[in-house]
């Protein structure tokens, strides 16, 4: 307490007090408390009798207010001024103007000499004096002994509380980041903490723990500060970090904070400044917009409804309990069958349920060269904001990046083309993202560790195929030739990428029709052949093929070759109960991978049978073993090896 010149002091910042020189006064009953705290914040103002009547009532005033008011103003003025007779003119409490008006200078109020203190501080942290700026903030904070107005009735009291509080926790923040300016890093973890506890949800605080918590080297405290924001945000009021403590906690993962701090603290004291990045750290650029990162999808896309409906049923599971609360997909099936097609129609018709963005990766599986994970994490962690320079050499450090960014985040990420699990075991992040996986081989890794719901996909039936024609030629083009339609899909294996590129064909030359197209498909040789899209040598039955066969181990790819020199279109294993044969469990490995790879259709326990086409492709590969330049199988990224006994009938 520090008392005026006049020897008469008011406090608002905390309990009401009232002081003449050492001697604290009996100020009265509530009401003329608030009073008190309503004349006192207008110092030097005329006050209305209608407006003291609003701010200790409200609307639900008795008719007696004005009673009352006259009441509390004698009161005081017995307190203000004792020696003061009657109604005899001077005094501090005058009447005037059909109200009344407390004469006090600025420095008899602490409410008002605190506003004072902060204005000073940023007029001299724009003029460049940093230190006094935060001193000055100082004195201002050190006025305050508690809650302002503890006690104290009425509509105006809440209010003034309200406005009051707003004002010390904004000056606090700016005290506070210049403590870290200023290197006093410790000092200011102590005093953010004892501010957090009254401010549990003020996020400009938890931004100034943090990186006081970094600059002492802390940075798992730091982190583990924002994730305790984050989960009571979500509790309390079922909402995200906001974009200033996202940001930070994006920087402190990726190394990125500016470690000097800011060159001065008035920039954090600047009048009308509240941006935590003005106070010592960088500030938060414009909230980046989420990644929208999906490949377009089919023009025309019919069938699947079954798999859509239970991927769909999928998605609106949870089970929060357990970390996760959407699922990971595995889409896989033979080559040209629409995996990826499928997955993009999910994504895109699920866009609202990921609001933080989706990823996507093409991940070569079925390429000469797909990605490894460290090479995938790259463009993962690249795509969620940083810079190439700030990444691991090792693939463990990316991991870790990774999987604390992805904390908390409403993600879908599509990993496409994946080769096998261990190509993407290290991107399954845990929360609230989704993640959706193709590849040709089944994804049993995925299913076993994380629970991941498979859909195998099989080609169309044949009237969904007719449908998927029909509507890439248009009505009108395939108008009287729906035989041949439905001869062409059949010969394309019910397979949608060869009834596209049948598609494209037929649109591509108008002297050719679906009836000539389907005699040319009779041969299958010629048929592999025609399979194709100029000018796009990917885009053809003959390269899906080949990126499966390259994908085989040699023993599994020479078995491949042999069954179309034997011919056989339909294998069948004995039934198990005979004799052990090593040979006959290496085989199966073998038939069972050339399954997993879509060069085998399983019909049954140990049956399979093998398509015309592929067959044609098998015969190719087999006169083509010994020359130059023809595809052959190799070892790819992970050597694709057999599945256990125990894993053949898993999927």
């Amino acid at each position: 307490m520090s008392a005026a010149p006049n020897e008469l002091y008011v406090q608002l910042l905390g309990p009401l007090r009232l002081w003449r020189e050492d001697k604290e006064l009996a100020i009265g009953p509530p009401k003329q408390k608030a009073l008190l705290a309503l004349l006192a914040t207008h110092r030097e103002t005329v006050v209305s009798r209608g407006q003291i009547i609003d701010a200790l009532w409200g609307p639900e005033a008795p008719d007696t207010a004005l009673n009352g008011v006259h009441t509390y103003i004698a009161g005081l003025r017995r307190v203000l001024d004792p020696d003061r007779r009657g109604r005899e003119s001077g005094g501090l409490l005058l009447s005037a103007a059909g109200g009344y008006e407390l004469r006090l200078p600025l420095e008899s109020v602490d409410a008002a000499l605190f506003a004072r203190h902060c204005d000073e501080a940023r007029w001299m942290a724009a003029d460049g004096q940093s230190e006094a700026s935060f001193g000055r903030l100082g004195k201002a904070l050190g006025l305050w002994r508690g809650e302002a107005l503890a006690g104290v009735p009425g509509p105006f009291a809440a209010l003034e509380q309200n406005r009051l509080r707003e004002m010390r926790f904004s000056a606090a923040e700016d005290w506070i980041a210049g403590m870290i300016v200023a290197g006093r890093c410790e000092e200011a973890i102590v005093v953010t903490g004892e501010a957090i506890a009254q401010e549990p949800l003020r996020e400009k605080l938890r931004c100034l723990l943090m990186l006081a918590l970094y600059r002492c080297g802390r940075q798992a405290h730091a982190l583990q500060a924002y994730n305790e924001a984050r989960t009571l945000l979500s509790e309390e009021l079922g909402i995200e970090p906001g974009a200033e403590l996202r940001s930070l906690h994006q920087q402190i993962l990726s190394g990125t904070v500016d470690k000097e701090g800011a060159s001065a603290s008035s920039e954090a004291l600047t009048a009308g400044r509240r941006q935590v990045g003005a106070a010592g750290y960088p500030s938060a650029a414009p909230e980046p917009a989420p990644p929208r990162q999906l490949p377009s999808r089919a023009h025309v896309f019919v069938g699947r409804q079954a798999e859509l409906l239970r991927m769909r049923e999928l998605l609106k599971q949870g089970a929060p309990e357990r970390g996760r609360a959407t699922p990971i997909i595995t889409i896989d099936g033979p080559p040209g069958v629409g995996k990826s097609a499928l997955a993009l129609e999910l994504a895109h018709e699920s866009l609202d349920r990921f609001p933080d963005g989706q990823l996507y990766v093409d991940f070569g599986g079925a390429g000469e060269h797909p990605l490894t994970p460290l090479e995938g994490l790259a463009r993962l962690l690249q795509s969620l904001g940083v810079p190439t320079s700030s990444l691991s050499a090792d693939l463990e450090g990316r991991v870790v990046l990774y999987r604390s960014l992805m904390h908390g985040k409403r993600m879908l990420v599509v990993l496409d083309d994946v080769l096998d699990v261990d190509q993407i075991r290290t991107l399954i992040p845990q929360g609230t993202t989704c993640v959706i996986v193709t590849g040709r081989r089944p994804q049993r890794g995925l299913v076993a560790r994380y629970g991941a719901h498979r859909i195998n996909l099989k080609p169309l039936d044949s009237e969904t195929a007719a449908d998927l024609l029909l509507r890439l030629l248009g009505e009108k083009a395939a108008q009287g030739s729906r035989k041949a339609v439905h001869r062409l899909v059949e010969l394309c294996a019910y397979i949608p990428l060869g009834i596209r590129i049948t598609a494209a064909t037929l649109l591509e030359d108008p002297y050719t029709s679906p009836e000539r197209l389907a005699t040319l498909y009779e041969d299958p040789t010629a048929r592999l052949n025609l399979l194709a899209v100029a000018g796009d040598r990917e885009l053809s039955a003959r390269a899906a093929l080949r990126a499966s066969y390259r994908s085989l181990p040699e023993k599994t790819a020479r078995l491949f070759r042999l069954l179309s020199v034997v011919d056989l279109e339909a294998i069948g294993l004995p039934e198990p109960g005979g004799a052990p044969c090593p040979e006959g469990s290496e085989m199966i490995g073998h038939l069972e991978l050339l399954a997993d790879f879509g060069l085998l259709e399983r019909t049954g326990s140990g049956n399979y049978r093998i398509c015309e086409l592929i067959m044609a492709y098998a015969k190719e590969m087999a006169e083509a073993q010994h020359k130059p330049g023809a595809p052959t199988a190799k070892r790819p990224l992970r050597a694709a090896s057999p599945p256990a006994y125990g894993e053949l009938h898993t999927g």
